[in-house]
């Protein structure tokens, strides 16, 4: 299934890996449209995130890890650290104060990947973007 995601002044189109891990993508499309607000990534490298509180998206892990490549999205269902959406735009070493951390790779963004980079360096410089996953 295909997604198309709209963060700040770009877009993408994307993937669900329904496959890898069906679970959190059954999970994921019955709260479609998603929307958020993407921030830049703490202590995680080149990544954007939607921090997500205590949001139950009734999974566990499946298809996970802690180095999510460029245009990887993950869901980490919560637990050690609050729930969230990380999106890596280069190098992620996924983890939180709590320490390394799991996600489940999810969606693969497979357009305008060069775009990416720019996504992640005006969150970090600009702030807080809007973002919105919809189906395709």
């Amino acid at each position: 299934m295909n997604l198309k995601i709209a963060a700040g002044p770009f877009t993408f189109d994307a993937k669900l890996e329904t496959e890898k891990a069906p679970k959190t993508c059954k999970a994921f499309l019955e709260q479609m449209p998603f929307t958020g607000k993407i921030v830049h990534v703490r202590w995680s490298g080149e990544g954007v995130w939607i921090p997500l509180g205590d949001h139950e998206f009734g999974v566990s892990y499946e298809n996970h890890t802690s180095h999510p490549a460029p245009g990887h999205i993950i869901l980490y269902p919560g637990g050690m650290s609050e729930t969230e959406i990380l999106i890596a735009y280069g190098g992620v070493d996924f983890s939180s104060k709590m320490g390394q951390l799991a996600g489940n790779h999810f969606i693969t963004i497979t357009s305008n990947l060069d775009q990416l980079a720019e996504l992640g360096k005006m969150t970090l410089w600009q702030g807080a973007q809007e973002i919105k996953f919809e189906i395709a």
